[in-house]
């Protein structure tokens, strides 16, 4: 099965009142992430450069959080100061209400990335 149909049934199995967040977030992905391929990885949907081997964003729906995983550690520093007020993990930036995503933050985010050159991401 294409990841795009993989990426709509995930979607699609996530509760009701996400799913407008989830697919706004993978809109906002694909249209950020020129040159990327949308795949299904680790259960999850992420975006791989061109010829690399990992991806270096992702994002998923949990219980208690939409998480977005940013991989690129050089691309998580340069936003450090627009991140310090999230809820962060090592690589994972956690929003547990669907209208709390800040899709301006991670449009930013998306375009820092797609702009850096390959570089090395966190396992």
């Amino acid at each position: 099965m294409p990841a795009a149909d993989e990426v709509g049934a995930y979607i699609e199995g996530a509760p009701e009142t996400r799913r407008p967040a989830l697919t706004r977030l993978r809109e906002l992905c694909l249209a950020e992430l020129t040159g990327f391929e949308e795949v299904m990885a680790y259960g999850m949907p992420a975006y791989v450069r061109a010829g690399a081997d990992a991806a270096e964003i992702a994002w998923a729906n949990q219980k208690q959080y939409i998480s977005i995983y940013l991989m690129r550690t050089d691309v998580r520093d340069a936003f450090a100061d627009r991140l310090a007020g999230h809820d962060m993990g090592k690589a994972c930036l956690r929003f547990r209400r669907p209208e709390g995503v800040d899709f301006t933050l991670l449009r930013d985010i998306l375009r820092g990335t797609a702009s850096a050159p390959p570089g090395p991401v966190c396992s």
